[in-house]
C-alpha cells in the first residue's frame, strides 16, 4: 500500500499553501494498493516535532476502501476526529520553533469503526488495535519563516 502526494514528494518541503502561513488547506493525496480485503481506511496526519509531544493534525477514519485520491483542500468521505487544535478537519502545519516533520499516515482496517466524532487518535488507535491490514506513510517537512 501506498500514500502520496502530487504537491511535495517523501522527505521534502510541504508547500506553504498547506500550511497556517498559507491558506490552511489539505494537500492532495493518492492512495494506492489498497488490499481487497479491506473494508475501511484510516488517515493521520501528526507532528513528532511539536514542542509538548506528538501533535495530531488530522484525524480521519470509515474512509471507503475505494478512495485513491482526495482532492486539494478536500476532506475524505468519512468520519473526521478531533485533533490537537480542539477541533475537526485539517489543520496545517505550524510549527512555533523549527524544522517538523509531517507523518500522513493510511491505514487499512479490516472493518469498520464505531467512533463518535470527538474521537481523537488515541481513540482511533485503539480501536484499530488488531484490525490493521496494511499501512503506509507519506512524510513530509514544514519550516515557517523567521523574521
Amino acid at each position: 500500500m501506498k500514500i502520496s502526494s502530487p504537491a511535495f514528494a517523501e522527505g521534502q518541503s510541504i508547500p506553504k499553501k498547506y500550511t497556517c502561513d498559507g491558506n490552511d488547506t489539505s494537500p492532495p493525496l493518492a492512495f494506492a494498493g489498497v488490499p481487497p480485503r479491506a473494508k475501511s481506511l484510516a488517515l493521520v496526519m501528526d507532528d513528532p516535532d511539536a514542542p509538548g509531544g506528538v501533535f495530531d493534525h488530522w484525524v480521519v477514519w470509515n474512509i471507503p476502501p475505494e478512495t485513491l485520491t482526495v482532492a486539494e483542500g478536500k476532506e475524505p468521505k468519512g468520519v473526521n476526529g478531533r485533533t490537537s487544535f480542539r477541533k475537526n478537519g485539517y489543520g496545517g502545519p505550524c510549527p512555533p520553533d523549527r524544522e517538523h516533520r509531517y507523518f500522513f499516515k493510511l491505514y487499512a482496517l479490516d472493518t469498520t469503526l464505531n467512533l463518535p466524532a470527538s474521537a481523537t487518535k488515541r481513540d482511533l488507535e485503539k480501536a484499530m488495535q488488531g484490525h490493521i491490514v496494511d499501512q503506509a506513510q507519506l512524510m513530509g517537512k514544514y519550516d515557517r519563516p523567521r523574521k
